[in-house]
């Protein structure tokens, strides 16, 4: 992949706003997405968050494989780090403000002994751009408060939003780090719509989609895109320009790369998880 410019400078501002504002909150959601769930954290936050309460919540549960989910949630938890998926539209208030109320449970105590009763609990979301932050905002508070875009850096400053009895969040940008040590996960990120689209080279992405989708749902693949088995075990470069002959696209195989990115990010090829579980997860399971 070549070099990605993509850290302007509202991501600086706003991280900087994160470091300032965490003392006025009691707890932070960290928003990730659950089609990639470690990828898709900010390994900048990791060390803000040190001393603060926070929730990982695995958004877009319903693109991501339902197994997956389960295993992702299941191993934070064995981490000691509090975590629950939601689809951000469908019951999502409940869950999180139950798993606050869980997470908070010996301070709100402690402010009842004190006296102190119907304090709204202030809440702070985090996450890189495009993790569903805005969308999930705006069903919690019942309103179109916050902007959303199925793109990257529609939300550009901080604002505190009224949720339920209980809650009063805190919305911020979506911040990426400055350089990805992994280049994979920059491939994952931006299939998955966290870069801009005008920032990477189609072909590099929609080779490893394919390589991901013949490691783990070649049948996908063939349904889409009628493709023979011959077509499917051949090198990811030639099922590529297969499928982008399948298009009716001849030899446009940057026009084929970019429907097929815009393709998976609509789940034509079904549910998906790009970050596999640890180990130690699937050992506890077994």
């Amino acid at each position: 992949m070549a070099t990605i410019q993509w850290f302007p400078g509202h991501m600086a501002k706003a991280l900087r706003q994160v470091k300032e504002n965490l003392k006025l909150v009691d707890v932070v959601l960290e928003l990730v997405d659950a089609r990639l769930p470690e990828s898709s954290r900010n390994p900048q936050l990791e060390g803000l968050l040190a001393n603060k309460k926070s929730i990982i919540v695995l958004t877009k549960m319903d693109l991501a494989d339902p197994k997956e989910t389960e295993k992702w949630v299941r191993y934070y938890e064995s981490q000691g780090q509090p975590a629950v998926a939601i689809n951000s539209v469908q019951g999502s208030l409940k869950v999180i403000e139950k798993k606050i109320k869980q997470v908070l449970a010996e301070k709100l105590v402690a402010k009842e002994a004190r006296g102190i009763k119907n304090q709204r609990i202030r809440v702070m979301c985090i996450g890189i751009p495009n993790v569903g932050k805005s969308t999930l905002l705006n069903h919690l508070v019942k309103k179109n408060v916050a902007q959303v875009g199925n793109k990257p850096g529609v939300t550009k400053a901080q604002q505190w939003l009224k949720a339920g009895k209980d809650l009063q969040l805190l919305d911020t940008p979506g911040i990426l780090w400055p350089k990805f040590e992994d280049p994979l996960v920059g491939k994952k990120l931006a299939l998955t719509g966290a870069i801009k689209d005008t920032l990477y080279n189609k072909d590099d992405v929609a080779l490893y989609a394919l390589e991901h989708f013949v490691d783990t749902n070649p049948q996908a693949l063939a349904d889409r895109y009628k493709l023979s088995e011959a077509e499917i075990d051949d090198t990811t470069v030639e099922l590529l320009l297969a499928i982008t002959r399948k298009m009716g696209f001849k030899e446009d195989y940057d026009r084929a790369s970019e429907r097929l990115i815009f393709e998976i990010r609509r789940s034509k090829l079904g549910r998906y998880t790009l970050d596999p579980v640890p180990l130690t997860a699937k050992r506890s399971e077994d």
